[in-house]
């Protein structure tokens, strides 16, 4: 099937480009399409959907946002603190979406696991169903944050 010209230049954008250093592609061959399907799909196989991910990251992000820069205990298992810089990143699909550079760090204190995200991050999973290409520095493993963030 032939790609619209909207997703060619959203695939486009997505690899490396002026956003993000390295792209949010990363490594990764797929399509956007076939990124997102086979994550959405792992997230089916968790019972989790996109949008219930992308909100425990934002509660998480707000609660570790009361620390200012110091970890927080979000509860018996996990910590979390926030790193936040000037400026702002832009959502690379076409709507206006422009989120603070603000790093979440979280991490389970039993094992010391520990994910980070950024709000875009957020944002791109909770609309986009997007966790970024394989080898993208800020990929994020839908099976090792739902079990991190979740009590699975």
């Amino acid at each position: 099937m032939k790609k619209s010209p909207q997703k060619q230049k959203l695939e486009q954008m997505l690899h490396s480009s002026r956003i993000v250093a390295g792209g949010f592609m990363g490594t990764d061959t797929r399509s956007i399409d076939e990124i997102i399907d086979a994550d959405l799909a792992r997230l089916d196989r968790l019972g989790k959907t996109a949008t219930e991910i992308a909100q425990k990251m934002q509660q998480i992000t707000d609660a570790a946002c009361r620390g200012l820069g110091e970890w927080v205990k979000i509860d018996d298992r996990r910590q979390a603190m926030v790193d936040e810089a000037k400026g702002i990143m832009v959502c690379p699909w076409p709507h206006p979406g422009r989120f603070c550079k603000r790093l979440t760090f979280v991490k389970n204190v039993d094992t010391g696991t520990q994910i980070r995200w950024s709000d875009l991050n957020i944002h791109l999973i909770g609309e986009h169903g997007f966790f970024e290409g394989v080898g993208s520095e800020f990929r994020i493993e839908p099976i090792g944050l739902v079990e991190l963030i979740f009590d699975i």
